[in-house]
């Protein structure tokens, strides 16, 4: 049958499984929003304040479904507004699938209004973009995003589609996934657009010498990254874990992939991971890190990291190996299939010994208590107490984001929402609201700072509309305080431009939008809002008086030796 492009896209998303897409319309995509207003009833369309708002919150979906996000935008500046969240999900390897309209073809390189190159402009933080001249080549490309978007290891793919294009006429056959095996059509597409990016079948060799590694360790280690979350694998890795008796290190983008409440967790590790596993990193015979990349805030300095230690990395990308940390050997696959094959060969394991060691040391810092204000730690206590434990957390950057992951039990894939790669300011309400929506009947909250919370907190707007009752909780210390730490250990004290005594009154502000929020200086009035919070049924922000001068402890300087910590 003939369609347009504009209904072509819209049949091919229901094709990929879509039921929800963030966005902002403009004019180049005004054809697609026309379309769009037919499918009421089929696919959710979620209003965004912002663009950036719009692809925060359809990589929050994505990571919280496990399901490819969906974000829609208009040429030029509404193209170049979802820059910083695409590269936030390509840092964090998120599964998102960003759709463009540009202005039409016979306009494109003449600095048309509205015009941008945004397949030049996205090339380097994408893991695939197009810009779909012909409206004949438009199913099977959004058939191919979507394919290169969730294989191998995800991230986010961009479609930019002239305008008329989506105005054009042309056949549209329709294709169903669940009907066309990987002789069909479909499974045949699939197939040509994941082949550089699917997963390879680990080398069973090389899972026989890992194995043979792990009978001559007495003292292993395990580091959970990313890749752990990202491959679902966290059933199969805890099985590792406790099969081979080893203490688990875990990364800021690991969280959820193994139970911080398991007894073998030793807490974060890094430039603020715990005693416990940036001892253990040092200690250690055998090191076996899982979906982690040994990025510069966990291998804080390469040439004396896990010195002691024969080096392991499983990870599904070739080019991480070696990247970074060089490894005595390595394994190239998908997190969980590794897992699985190592499990069917590993016996059971006792590291007593060792693990005491580990152990001895502590394994979450321990925060001053007092009475006169809230410290970060009693914060985080009370939420522990009174949110349920499935609770979604979305946290922005900076010191309320380690604070929340050194505290916080993380049991489960995509219950961790935070920008760990690229450290992106203002992506936690965006993602919260993406989480939100693909989880309505999961608790989600939202953890951000005065700092971070200023650059998106427009998106109150669209949590208010479509009555999504997140919780915000703002550290409110008055200032950039992962800057101003930095500033206190490293440069004398010199606090240039990180104080923020300024407007708003936050919760003013939430009330400008039609939210509830309340200021609490002590943990009473803490949980008093918490309690109102979590049964009000709608938005609630809580500002929480913080010490300008707490710190997030322990502290390893950049370049340092890991166990060389600066404040404990």
């Amino acid at each position: 049958m003939q369609m347009t492009g504009a209904k072509i896209l819209m049949e091919c998303l229901l094709e990929q499984g879509v039921d929800t897409i963030f966005g902002y319309p403009g004019g180049t995509i005004l054809n697609v929003y026309d379309e769009l207003y037919h499918y009421e009833g089929r696919v959710k369309h979620i209003l965004t304040a912002h663009e950036q708002g719009a692809c925060h919150a359809a990589d929050g979906y994505a990571r919280s479904t496990g399901k490819v996000g969906v974000c829609f935008a208009t040429s030029g500046p509404g193209a170049t507004n979802l820059v910083t969240g695409i590269a936030t999900a390509y840092m964090d390897s998120s599964p998102i699938v960003c759709i463009t309209c540009n202005v039409n073809t016979d306009l494109i390189g003449k600095d048309s209004f509205q015009e941008v190159d945004i397949t030049g402009v996205t090339m380097p933080i994408t893991k695939c973009n197009y810009l779909v001249r012909c409206v004949e080549d438009l199913a099977d490309t959004v058939r191919e995003a979507f394919a290169i978007a969730r294989s191998g290891r995800p991230g986010p793919v961009l479609l930019d589609i002239p305008k008329n294009v989506t105005a054009a006429l042309c056949e549209y056959e329709p294709l169903d996934r669940r009907e066309h095996g990987s002789n069909g059509k479909l499974g045949k597409l699939m197939q040509r657009a994941s082949q550089n990016f699917k997963a390879p079948e680990p080398d069973h060799a090389d899972i026989d010498r890992l194995v043979e590694l792990i009978n001559e360790s007495k003292k292993p280690l395990l580091i959970c990254g990313g890749g752990v979350v990202r491959s679902r694998a966290h059933v199969e890795f805890e099985a590792f874990a406790n099969k081979i008796d080893s203490p688990v290190a875990i990364t800021v983008m690991g969280g959820g992939g193994f139970r911080g409440r398991n007894k073998l967790t030793t807490g974060m590790i890094g430039m603020h991971g715990s005693q416990a596993s940036n001892m253990a990193v040092d200690a250690c015979d055998l090191l076996i890190a899982v979906g982690c990349r040994f990025s510069d805030r966990v291998a804080l300095k390469p040439s004396s990291f896990a010195q002691n230690a024969k080096i392991v990395q499983i990870d599904i990308d070739r080019s991480e190996i070696n990247k970074n940390v060089e490894t005595d050997h390595h394994i190239i696959g998908d997190a969980k299939r590794v897992l699985e094959l190592l499990n069917e060969r590993v016996h059971q394991m006792d590291h007593s010994e060792w693990k005491d060691y580990v152990f001895s040391f502590k394994t979450e810092t321990e925060y001053d208590q007092v009475e006169d204000r809230l410290t970060p730690g009693q914060v985080l206590s009370s939420i522990a107490r009174i949110l349920p434990q499935d609770t979604i957390v979305s946290t922005d950057v900076g010191q309320h984001q380690m604070w929340a992951i050194q505290h916080f039990h993380f049991d489960y894939p995509g219950q961790l929402l935070t920008s760990g790669g690229f450290g992106t300011m203002g992506f936690g309400l965006g993602a919260a609201i993406g989480a939100q929506v693909g989880n309505p009947d999961k608790c989600v909250l939202h953890v951000t700072g005065d700092g971070g919370f200023r650059m998106n907190c427009n998106e109150l707007a669209t949590e208010q509309y479509y009555n999504l009752p997140i919780i915000t909780v703002l550290f409110n210390n008055g200032t950039l305080g992962m800057v101003r730490q930095w500033q206190t250990l490293i440069y004398k004290g010199h606090y240039s431009q990180t104080t923020l005594d300024r407007a708003p009154n936050f919760v003013k502000l939430a009330e400008a939008y039609g939210l509830g929020g309340r200021r609490v200086t002590n943990v009473e009035e803490l949980e008093e809002a918490l309690n109102e919070a979590l049964h009000c049924g709608h938005g609630y922000v809580i500002d929480c008086a913080i010490d300008m001068d707490e710190m997030v402890r322990p502290m390893v300087g950049g370049g340092s030796h890991i166990t060389q910590f600066m404040i404990d």
